[in-house]
Formats: structure tokens, sequence, C-alpha cells
């Protein structure tokens, strides 16, 4: 078997630049078969804003993914037994390889991994989209596509079946394949703490900002940043984290969430809602009640609650190591490995 990576295109700021380099690496260890990535080349940096990419050069690039593949089978290299993986489940080529594969009978298996969707009303194709009937009638064919629809939380499974026809046998709750991370930021796991509280997200309607821009009103004994704001390198940005004492959330969608976990992986404390996939990945000693932040009105009907948690973490940030401690472990485990992902492939498991 080969196992054919369909990449997803790489923002050198963001996780995807990672998982292009190792991600493969990864895989053939835990496989021990053959990994081959089909990349679409080189992207634009510069994402939309609010968003991870770029909406016109992500076209580009699966163009020249499709290109690709389709010269894979002409050329009669696409075998019997060979798995694709599509690192990014919303992926249009994917109905052209299954095509390709049926018409020229070629027997593959087919993986891919769900980020978002405009099955999420607060993603921007659920904002800008919504269930307009050809974006739901495409998610729900290249949902048919993959014999293996991976998502990293049980709450992405449910968002997902309820604009759906799924089956129970083709969904599975993996690990994302990150546990590069484990040890990746043990440079900056020791640095002298400040009283510094980040808002690490995208700036977009569904993580309002807004609110932690009047915390920072609330509370001007501590220093808050919004890093998406500052130009920061991938250093720089884990300096920062190494630094703080408190990652923010209100977060209105999130199906994983990669920053708070960074930022326990340095000790730094996650204060996020008890909601989305927060509710089962966050140790209690980390939640909030959901209504807390639902909406800027609730904000500012809770706002004090909001503010008297914040200076409970900061003034006794030493007390919540050891909880950070098991936060870590938990989410190394179950939410930040590979190896349930590398099982399904290797196994059918």
């Amino acid at each position: 078997m080969t196992i054919h990576i369909v990449d997803i295109e790489a923002v050198d700021t963001r996780y995807t630049k990672q998982w292009k380099d190792f991600l493969p690496l990864q895989l053939q260890r835990a496989t021990n078969e053959e990994v081959k990535v089909i990349s679409g080349g080189e992207t634009p940096q510069a994402t939309t804003p609010g968003a991870f990419l770029n909406f016109g050069g992500t076209n580009v690039y699966k163009s020249k993914q499709l290109e690709k593949i389709g010269e894979m089978f002409c050329e009669g290299s696409v075998e019997d037994g060979d798995y694709f993986l599509y690192t990014d489940a919303w992926n249009p080529t994917v109905i052209q390889l299954r095509y390709m594969a049926e018409l020229l009978g070629v027997d593959i298996t087919i993986g891919g991994l769900w980020h978002a969707g405009s099955y999420d009303p607060q993603d921007f194709l659920g904002r800008l989209i919504g269930d307009k009937p050809w974006v739901r009638n495409a998610e729900q064919s290249m949902y048919d596509c993959y014999d293996d629809n991976f998502f990293a939380s049980k709450f992405h499974i449910e968002l997902f079946n309820k604009s759906f026809h799924t089956s129970e046998n083709k969904n599975h709750r993996v690990g994302w394949p990150m546990e590069y991370l484990a040890n990746s930021l043990d440079s900056y796991k020791n640095m002298e703490k400040r009283n510094l509280i980040l808002f690490p997200h995208r700036v977009a309607p569904e993580k309002q900002v807004e609110i932690f821009r009047d915390l920072k009103q609330q509370l001007p004994q501590y220093e808050f940043i919004v890093c998406q704001e500052q130009t920061l390198t991938k250093n720089e940005y884990h300096n920062l984290l190494g630094e703080a004492k408190l990652v923010f959330s209100a977060n209105l969608q999130e199906t994983l969430g990669i920053s708070w976990y960074e930022g326990a992986l340095v000790d730094t404390i996650p204060m996020v809602p008890d909601r989305l996939s927060y509710s089962e990945m966050a140790l209690p000693e980390f939640k909030y009640e959901s209504k807390w932040t639902e909406d800027y009105d609730s904000y500012l009907e809770h706002r004090d609650k909001v503010v008297a948690q914040i200076v409970e973490y900061m003034e006794n940030y030493e007390d919540f190591l050891p909880s950070i401690n098991k936060q870590v472990t938990k989410l190394n485990k179950e939410f930040f490995s590979g190896k349930k992902l590398y099982r399904v492939i290797a196994d059918g498991e």
C-alpha cells in the first residue's frame, strides 16, 4: 500500500506548515508504508482577513493537486489498496478522485480530516453562504466520497450530523496528528512569566475579540495582546505564549482549538467557555459558564464574573500549575496524537 497525502496548503505562521513537515514522517513511522505527498506547489501567504487560508489561492492549489492525481491515473501509478488521505476534507477534488478510481476499476480507500464547513453557522461558509443547496449538496457528496471521515472532537461529529446523512461506521473521532507539538515548545516552557493575557485566535466575528478589548479596559493592571494584530514570527508568538500567564477564549466556533493547547504546554492557563469542543477537552478548573460570553450583551451582564475569574487566575497563577500538567496529559493523549488516525489508515480499525 502507498499512502498518498493530499495536503492542505501551508501557511508559515499556522499549523499547516508544521503538518507539511511532520505528518509524512509520522505516518510512515506509524504504518511502515510508503508515503507520498501530493502538493499544489507554492501558495499565497496572505490569508483572506479573518480566515486561515486564501480563498482564491486555495482553489489554485487544489486544482494543481487534481492535475497531479489525474496524471497518476493516466500513468497507472495508482494501485489497488492505495490510501488517499486528505488533510482538509473540504476539497472538491475528492469527487474527481472517486470518479477516476471507480471508472478505471482501481480499488482505493479515501480518508479526510474535517475542519469546518457551511454546517457550522459560525464558520466563514456558514456565515456567508449558509445552507444554500449547492454547498450542502457538495459537502454531502464529499462526505460520501470518503470511506473514512475523521473528526477531532465529538462535538464536531454531532455538529456535522445535524446537517447531513451520515453513517456511524464512516465517522472516526481521532486525535489530530500533532504529537510533534508535545516537545517542540520545551524551550519556551520555563520562561519568566509576566502579567500578560493573550488572545491567540483569528480576528473574526466568531472569536468575539470585542470582549477581550473590553476586558483590557476593565483590568488595566494587566497587559492584553491580540496576537493577530501584531506582525509576529512563529518564534515571537511562542515567546509571548511562554511569557503569558493566561490565554483567553470567548469563541463561538471551535471544533478543536490548538492555541490554548500550545499555551498549556508552556504552563499558560487556558480560560475557555464550557461549550463547543472545549466542553469535552478542558478540565473543570479552566472552564467558565457558557452564558457569560454567549454574545456581547451576555458578557456585559456577567462581566463582573469574567473579571473576577481572570483576577483569580492571574493572582494565584502558581496554584494552577498542577492542573495545567493534568490538562496537558489529557490533551496529549486524547486530542493531539495521531495514533488512532494511523491505526484506521493501516488496519481499518
